[in-house]
């Protein structure tokens, strides 16, 4: 039920032209280093399947040397890997100059917006828990606040603390492509949660995200 909740959330969230039975396909695989698909262009409107060699995926498994049972530690080394995975495929699909955010971006190619970055962290955050990397968090199904209500929707990735239960916020679209993702609470991401350094401007009359 989760799941369909979160879809329909999405549904609405995405532009018309996206095709929701390559979203759903996409949303629900279990990629494999030989072949996976990726969002791109914006509410998943065009799709590319990568293949990441044991080479490069090397420079994944490294981040996550000395996790020693902190949690703490092993967010941060997430966060690591999304940005990495995402120079990675970057250079395969032509996303490499993505920048944060969405709106003012029209003007630069193969841009992503915050669901095809949900999407995709998503999909790396199933490689490194199928490749045994990430051991102390589950991944959940992605989130979206600002729902009809203030502003426009924004969509998260989102994890939890197997310990705990700690849910987490994981978002990649506050920064350029290649930077850590952003790992917050997700009450506070919520909330609104926008980091300070972030190139993402706030608007202050429309709200937009």
């Amino acid at each position: 039920m989760r799941f369909c909740l979160s879809v329909l959330v999405f549904i609405f969230s995405v532009p018309v032209h996206a095709a929701m039975d390559d979203i759903n396909r996409i949303y629900r695989q279990q990629p494999v280093l030989k072949g996976f698909d990726v969002c791109l262009g914006g509410g998943c409107a065009e799709v590319r399947r990568v293949a990441i060699p044991d080479a490069e995926w090397q420079r994944v498994v490294r981040l996550f040397e000395g996790v020693d049972g902190n949690a703490e530690r092993e967010r941060r080394q997430i966060a690591a890997a999304i940005g990495e995975l995402e120079r990675i495929v970057g250079a395969k699909i032509g996303t490499e100059a993505d920048r944060a955010g969405t709106f003012g971006n029209a003007g630069f190619s193969n841009q992503q917006d915050c669901n095809d970055e949900a999407i995709n962290s998503t999909s790396y955050m199933r490689l490194m828990r199928e490749a045994g990397l990430m051991q102390l968090h589950a991944i959940e199904d992605m989130r979206t606040r600002n729902f009809f209500f203030s502003g426009w929707p924004h969509s998260t990735a989102v994890i939890h603390e197997i310990k705990t239960g700690q849910r987490y916020a994981v978002d990649s679209w506050f920064y350029d492509n290649g930077f850590p993702a952003t790992i917050v609470p997700f009450a506070l991401w919520k909330s609104g949660y926008i980091p300070e350094d972030s190139p993402v401007v706030k608007p202050s009359t429309n709200g937009k995200r």
